[in-house]
């Protein structure tokens, strides 16, 4: 084997270690950032493409029992604790049931107003909605590490050889 081989054989098994060390945290922490950025917009009436979406969706899934403003208030409340437990860690275990509840209700749109955002052609608010299949997804890889998996690169395996 040539030495070029060599070298570029070990850069990427100390790239690959780095990543199995490192990129769900990252992941953890970006996916925190997007739920803190777009909770905070939903503090400032006008400031969140979603507002409208945001408070129709809950009106429609709380029977009209929380409703415009208080239901957009508390989705932005929801998101910024999501996106808080996210970035620091702290309270993970609990963000993260928050954010399957909110997820639940981020993703039903499809279900409630199908027609509506994706009349032929996917509006503004459908593009949001479709969107968060990759923040679902993203979620999906935080909880399992949260449970306890693990990413491990392939040297640090027992089966090895």
């Amino acid at each position: 084997m040539s030495t070029i081989a060599i070298r570029l054989g070990g850069a990427q098994r100390r790239l690959t270690d780095l990543l199995a060390r490192h990129s769900i945290d990252l992941l953890r922490i970006s996916l925190g950032l997007v739920f803190l950025g777009f909770g905070a917009l939903k503090f400032f009436p006008g400031a969140s493409p979603a507002e409208a979406l945001v408070a129709r969706t809950i009106d429609a899934l709380s029977f009209g029992l929380v409703t415009g403003t208080g239901a957009v208030v508390l989705c932005a409340v929801a998101e910024c604790f999501i996106g808080i437990t996210l970035i620091t860690g702290r309270l993970l275990k609990t963000g993260l049931v928050v954010l399957a509840a909110s997820l639940a209700g981020i993703m039903s749109p499809l279900v409630l107003f199908f027609t509506d955002l994706f009349p032929g052609t996917p509006t503004i608010e459908g593009q949001y909605v479709a969107k968060d299949i990759v923040l679902a997804a993203a979620a999906l890889v935080v909880a399992a590490r949260a449970l306890g998996a693990r990413l491990v690169s392939p040297a640090a395996r027992p089966d090895a050889g």
